[in-house]
């Protein structure tokens, strides 16, 4: 007979009753605790029994990373919930004023991190009042990830602190699950799994079968035909470490991308102290690798038609005036030109693609009121499963793209709102088949999906398991994984395994004993045993627990009333400086700022560059960084550049052009330039001059001053330019010549290589672009 929870904020009969949450909710509320359960269990109800007990000690803070699980968490407060009211949710479109108003009155505050990060930068909202923090996702806590700094900033403002973070998969490795725990604040972690006898019963069937394919001959020869250029490139870039006393690796085929980004980031730290031709040659021929590679696997696990758009985009980078020097070469290699030609002619698909629409139509036909998630790496392969199975499907498949919200060339993103309705359309049976890349891998909330595929297998245990966990919710389910024989697939296939059998072990030793807090955190009850079975508790019993402040670590020791030295407007792009910053006692704001990127007074302004920016802006075609400096000196008295890194002259750009640029900025443009070795320095610089000003009697920053917008004359050359293979010569000729974009678009192929600089090529692109159909 099943029981449910009883609470006075509680309805009736809304959240069935397990021993095993209630259990995890009861440890939990001892100390600060990383709660680690698999998908499908109920973490959100632990969450919710944890917020329920601690409400009477203060506000709760619930937050989740991206939108569409906000909402998720907030319909399910709304729906068990007697008073919903006490609930608000927090998202970038409320005006800030409006959020901390609602800040004010209310009791649980759903959100995502980032939201809350700029109200915390900006001094809206402070959480001293904060009785528990829910961070969903946890593992996210890792780096500059906005959940690392609001909890740094609750373990300085909070006085009785209860962090609560719950996952599926908190990394494989004992160095990042304390990562993840160290960031958080977190005293224990306390685990579940699907074998637990206590967890058992509510486990669903969850079937996970290998499907192996064979690669057609002719993508094969693809491959191989990529792979001698590859090998090349590996055996070229071998001469040119040695070279320099760098030992490279041969066999490309054997180096992993992150060993290969690992030596990218020691070429530059080479170049930056002893610059030669060779070093820098290596850095261009690494490029190469880097994108062989993906061709590589493209070909060999995804299909002809990703390997088909990706060659397509190289292309369009060669043969564009700012395209890189890796690309032209990829792309003049007359193996790949081979494969290009070979893959204009070939009539062959990948077998996943057929493996998908077997297993998609033998599922909905057994089943048809079935829900399926496809998972694969890359947007054009989600396009190429959406467009196989579209063919034929007549209405048993209805299946629909799932993507992040980014934009690119040729495909563009879904708006959260856009997503939202897609994932309730599928829910509603609209659509029957998800084709998700990773943005479907996290959280969301569909209890009936029967089968989940993976197009690829992932070699990441968060992402293996964020997937798996799709399905079996609600009801028995399947995974498949497919599987292409002697590819990288098999390599993948087998260390996520192995990742994910190492985690469930460290995270069993982590658990027990309490390694940081041997007896208790702060409620005296004894360490838990292996697997976290400790004594069952009501949630009348549960909500007794003890205050968790005692003992939690403090990140700073900076007083929680020092008031701020100064005050500095900080755009909201340069939001990791910001938290620098407001750790040195420097107050922020954070404020969309059309010119600058920090004001600190009416007559300082300042820009920021990394030595990377500042090249990039020297040899991009728009060459920004001049514009935004006029528009800086025009609006602001002492207006000031900070060029942060110690590795400007270690790009494939002439030295003089870079002292050039220097000069110009400063005697031109009449700009201070102070150089910084790192983030850390900058950040001291601009505290530095913040305070300098302010007591000086400068004021506080006060933001003015707008962009300056292109001429007419400006946009018309930036539209034309913007054609792949025409530049901004090209450009003034053509609108020279032909008097108005119009008629530059207008004019045949034969009127157009009249023009100097526009040869066949580039008027053949010109007329393809302007009056090809349009196949979207």
């Amino acid at each position: 007979m099943t029981s449910y929870l009883q609470h006075p904020m509680l309805k009736e009969k809304a959240v069935e009753r397990r021993l095993f949450q209630l259990e995890l909710a009861s440890t939990a509320l001892k100390a600060s605790t990383l709660v680690v359960l698999p998908t499908g269990l109920g973490k959100t109800v632990v969450a919710l029994m944890v917020l329920l007990a601690r409400l009477p000690r203060g506000k709760a803070l619930f937050l989740a990373p991206t939108k569409p699980l906000v909402e998720q968490h907030a319909s399910f407060l709304e729906k068990v919930l007697e008073d919903a009211s006490i609930a608000v949710t927090f998202t970038g479109e409320i005006p800030p004023d409006r959020r901390r108003e609602m800040w004010e009155g209310a009791r649980v505050v759903v959100s995502t991190p980032q939201v809350v990060e700029n109200d915390l930068l900006s001094r809206r909202i402070s959480l001293r009042g904060v009785s528990l923090i829910i961070f969903d996702e946890a593992h996210r806590a890792v780096g500059n990830y906005a959940y690392v700094y609001i909890a740094e900033r609750y373990q300085r403002e909070g006085t009785d602190r209860l962090v609560l973070g719950i996952t599926a998969s908190p990394g494989s490795s004992l160095e990042r699950i304390e990562e993840v725990s160290n960031n958080l604040g977190a005293m224990r972690i306390e685990t579940k799994t699907e074998a637990d006898p206590d967890v058992s019963p509510f486990v669903h069937e969850r079937e996970i079968e290998v499907v192996k394919v064979a690669v057609p001959s002719e993508i094969m020869r693809l491959r191989t035909l990529l792979e001698e250029v590859l090998e090349d490139r590996g055996e070229a870039l071998h001469q040119l470490g040695g070279s320099d006393g760098l030992r490279m690796p041969k066999r490309m085929d054997r180096t992993s991308k992150k060993e290969l980004l690992e030596m990218q980031k020691t070429l530059r730290g080479m170049i930056a102290k002893n610059p030669s031709p060779s070093l820098y040659q290596a850095v261009s021929v690494l490029a190469e690798v880097l994108k062989l590679k993906h061709a590589v696997e493209l070909a060999e696990t995804q299909g002809v038609d990703s390997l088909a758009r990706y060659l397509d985009r190289l292309e369009s980078e060669a043969s564009s005036p700012g395209g890189s020097k890796a690309a032209k070469r990829i792309m003049a290699d007359p193996r790949v030109v081979e494969a290009v030609s070979d893959l204009a002619r070939m009539d062959v698909d990948h077998p996943k693609l057929r493996a998908v629409r077997e297993l998609v139509e033998e599922q909905l036909t057994s089943k048809p009121e079935s829900r399926i998630m496809v998972f694969t790496n890359y947007r054009d392969t989600a396009s190429s499963v959406l467009d196989y199975l579209r063919e034929g499907a007549g209405e048993l498949i209805r299946p629909v793209r799932f993507v992040g919200q980014s934009s690119r060339a040729a495909d563009e993103g879904l708006s959260q709102k856009k997503q939202a309705e897609i994932l309730r359309k599928f829910r509603d049976g609209e659509y029957n088949v998800l084709i998700a890349t990773s943005v479907g891998e996290e959280g969301i909330d569909i209890p009936a999906t029967d089968l989940v595929l993976f197009y690829e297998p992932v070699p990441s245990e968060i992402r293996s398991i964020q997937r798996k966990g799709r399905t079996g919710r609600a009801r028995a389910g399947r995974v498949v994984v497919l599987v292409a024989r002697g590819t990288r697939d098999e390599a993948y296939r087998w260390i996520s395994d192995r990742k994910e059998k190492n985690m469930r072990q460290q995270i069993r030793e982590m658990s027990w004993p309490d390694r940081r807090d041997p007896g208790s955190a702060a409620g005296g009850g004894a360490a838990l045993p292996p697997g976290g079975r400790g004594r069952q508790l009501s949630i009348g019993e549960v909500g007794g627990g003890a205050a968790a402040a005692g003992g939690q670590p403090a990140f700073l020791d900076r007083p929680e009333e020092e008031e701020a030295s100064a005050l500095v407007a900080v755009d909201p792009r340069e939001r990791s400086l910001a938290r620098m910053l407001e750790s040195m006692g420097v107050g922020v704001t954070l404020r969309f700022l059309e010119v600058g990127d920090y004001i600190v007074s009416d007559r300082v302004g300042i820009e920021r560059k990394t030595a990377d920016d500042f090249v990039d802006s020297l040899i991009g075609g728009e060459r920004n960084l001049f514009a935004q400096l006029k528009d800086l000196s025009r609006n602001y008295e002492r207006p000031i550049l900070i060029l942060e890194g110690r590795d400007l002259y270690a790009r494939q750009v002439h030295p003089n052009a870079i002292r050039g640029a220097l000069a110009s900025i400063a005697v031109d443009f009449g700009v201070a330039i102070i150089p910084t070795a790192d983030e850390d320095e900058t950040v001291s610089v601009i505290a530095a001059i913040a305070r300098r000003e302010q007591q000086a009697g400068g004021g506080s920053p006060h933001a003015h001053g707008k962009k300056t917008h292109r001429t007419l004359k400006e946009q018309q050359e930036y539209l034309v330019s913007s054609i792949p293979g025409v530049g901004n010569a090209v450009a003034k000729n053509l609108l020279r010549s032909f008097g108005s974009v119009e008629r530059v678009f207008a004019a045949p192929a034969e009127e157009l290589e009249a023009v100097p600089l526009v040869g066949p090529k580039t008027a053949e692109r010109i007329r393809e672009l302007v009056g090809g159909e349009y196949k979207g």
